[in-house]
């Protein structure tokens, strides 16, 4: 059986996308140290994110937008960017397992696990793809917009984030729908 795992990481930020990834781990290659990718140090995700991409049967990013957050809300862009995830995978699954309680609308049978990330190889492996891929993100993003931290913040709303935002205003790619910036 193809089981793909998923999870999402952005939900939280006041800033930047809200990603996906979709990860078809190989049985036959086991991967050492999986864990939640918020359990694991940046150096230890970065040690094994070329590790599941090169082992992996196969692995997908999905993504949504500021734009689509504020239009339709952080869940219903989560559950988006999962779809998106899912369907950007070359080899197609038998069983999708996501992390949460709430399963995105997928044409595969699909199976929601409470703390999946840390319990399932692939669900945690996809909690490192897309940690790793938004985080990269929001330090490009950091070279756009120095002004608000996004190197150290990766988007959330830390004290200097909020000192930033009372500054200089929300940049383009705020979430004008969160509390803090409507």
């Amino acid at each position: 059986m193809i089981i793909a795992g998923v999870d999402e990481v952005g939900r939280g930020p006041l800033a930047g996308p809200v990603m996906a990834a979709a990860v078809i781990l190989d049985p036959a290659r086991p991967i050492v140290g999986l864990a939640d990718s918020k359990a694991l140090s940046e150096k230890k995700r970065e040690e094994l994110f070329p590790i599941i991409q090169k082992q992996s049967i196969a692995w997908a990013i999905g993504r949504a937008e500021v734009a689509e957050i504020d239009s339709i809300n952080i869940l219903q862009a989560s559950l988006l960017a999962m779809q998106r995830a899912i369907s950007a995978l070359t080899v197609k699954p038998d069983l999708v397992q996501v992390d949460g309680n709430i399963c995105p609308c997928i044409d595969y049978p699909v199976q929601a696990i409470v703390h999946g990330d840390s319990l399932i190889d692939a669900i945690s492996a996809a909690s490192i793809i897309a940690k790793v891929i938004r985080d990269r993100e929001m330090l490009e993003y950091d070279t756009t917009y120095p002004q608000y931290g996004f190197a150290k913040n990766k988007g959330y709303g830390t004290k200097e984030h909020f000192v930033a935002l009372r500054q200089y205003g929300p940049s383009p790619i705020h979430r004008r729908s969160f509390a803090p910036l409507k």
